[in-house]
């Protein structure tokens, strides 16, 4: 059983001719100023054309560096509005699912996260078509890329995902490092359609809130749990402090913790203060812990700290479409 960290984002900007952008507006280049120096490179970085070159192997070096054997790496959808028409001037970044494909083919460190909009026109194609090349996921931010999980229209994407075996990470929870399009998507709730049809739903973040003024719905997700066999969570971001009051929960509820799966949301900074904080760990875990320059091993090593066992390291081998993956 594979040691996997399955909450990790590819990043890329326009230069690099990848297919990929960021797009940093406002009061969010502070934050991602932070991101990028906590990953030893620069703001002036982003508009380098090797600064996917430079993600990416930084990223394999972190992977290589650590307890982790691989990472689902995701891919980010554009935003579409209800009648699939792209809302081009919306969002803050994008990464094409080929790209994602093809970096899981150069390099068995990462298993790749694809990511589909299921109002754009083509998505049955697109789903199709990343199934054919390997997907072992598939990532959305219902209140980033403006997707109502339980529309309707939606039931024959959901259904060909529950078909294929292929799971669904979806954020949960508040959202201040990207655009959010309809706060109301951050509900739990909104997953219903995709349960109901079968599909393996992660809830990303345990449906925490993001910042003091989000709705916490760690309780609501509890009890959805016990309606739907097929719902998970994942433990990514918890050790940011805003999102730090789901770690007990995560650790003491044994139905959450039943269904939780290891995630860092990387490159988004993490940690061992908000556990040490709560009485999670000690001092002295805190003091060595925060030595380490490796973000992917801290991450994993505040956990264990913690006291998240063995599985929650390994439980999405079980989920994962990754016997399928192309060569």
């Amino acid at each position: 059983m594979k040691i996997i960290d399955m909450h990790v984002h590819m990043v890329g900007n326009a230069v690099s001719r990848n297919g990929c952008w960021v797009r940093v507006t406002g009061f969010k280049a502070p934050l991602y100023s932070l991101m990028l120096r906590k990953l030893g490179l620069r703001y002036s970085h982003l508009q380098s054309p090797d600064f996917d070159d430079l993600f990416r192997d930084r990223l394999l070096g972190f992977i290589r560096g650590s307890k982790i054997d691989a990472v689902c790496l995701l891919a980010q959808e554009a935003v579409y509005r209800e009648d699939g028409s792209l809302w081009s001037d919306a969002g803050n970044a994008f990464v094409p699912n080929e790209y994602v494909l093809q970096l899981a083919r150069d390099h068995e460190e990462f298993i790749p996260a694809v990511s589909i909009h299921p109002a754009r026109p083509d998505a049955m194609k697109e789903l199709d078509r990343c199934l054919e090349d390997g997907a072992a996921m598939m990532k959305c931010l219902p209140n980033c890329q403006n997707i109502n999980c339980s529309d309707s229209r939606f039931r024959p994407f959901w259904n060909r995902m529950a078909e294929a075996g292929l799971p669904l990470l979806a954020h949960t929870g508040g959202e201040h490092t990207l655009q959010v399009i309809n706060a109301d998507y951050a509900n739990p709730e909104i997953l219903r359609l995709p349960l109901e049809c079968g599909v393996n739903v992660i809830a990303a973040h345990a449906a925490t809130g993001s910042g003091l003024m989000d709705p916490n719905y760690v309780p609501r997700l509890i009890e959805m749990m016990v309606e739907h066999s097929n719902l998970y969570a994942d433990s990514s971001a918890l050790n940011v402090l805003t999102r730090s009051h789901g770690l007990r929960p995560c650790l003491e509820n044994e139905l959450l913790a039943s269904r939780l799966v290891h995630g860092s949301d990387y490159p988004v900074p993490t940690s061992p203060f908000p556990a040490w904080l709560r009485g999670l760990i000690d001092s002295d875990q805190w003091d060595a812990i925060r030595q380490i320059d490796n973000p992917i091993q801290a991450d994993y090593q505040t956990k264990q700290a913690m006291g998240f066992p063995p599985e929650h390291f390994t439980r999405v081998n079980s989920l994962l479409r990754i016997a399928t993956k192309a060569p």
